[in-house]
């Protein structure tokens, strides 16, 4: 709810790494881990901000922002194949409206 993101390890109660305040106090209400690519995952705040974290080139801070301007968006889930390697992965929004919107992440953060 403070828009901290902890990564767990599942056989010790405290986080691997935390990042605190990585949405400046919005709340996380979505995220999910790259289904072709492990070190990324992706987050949308309570402000339609959506992160891309890609922990292999920076473990401190997302690698990339993308605020969805046009209408509230409430939650988020990604599609790809990850058994295939053709580095295909998509961001599938749901509106506040009931509309869903598919948009493509560039291929250096989807490719295996």
């Amino acid at each position: 709810s403070d828009g901290s993101i902890r990564l767990h390890q599942l056989t010790s109660e405290y986080p691997l790494m935390q990042w605190n305040d990585s949405t400046k106090g919005q709340p996380i209400i979505a995220l999910q881990w790259a289904l072709t690519r492990p070190a990324v995952f992706f987050a949308l705040d309570a402000s339609s901000n959506i992160y891309i974290w890609d922990l292999l080139e920076n473990d401190l801070l997302p690698v990339a922002k993308q605020t969805i301007p046009s209408e509230k968006v409430v939650t988020m889930t990604l599609l790809g194949e990850p058994e295939k390697a053709n580095g295909l992965l998509g961001i599938v929004l749901a509106k506040e409206s009931g509309q869903i919107d598919i948009q493509y992440v560039k291929k250096k953060w989807a490719l295996p």
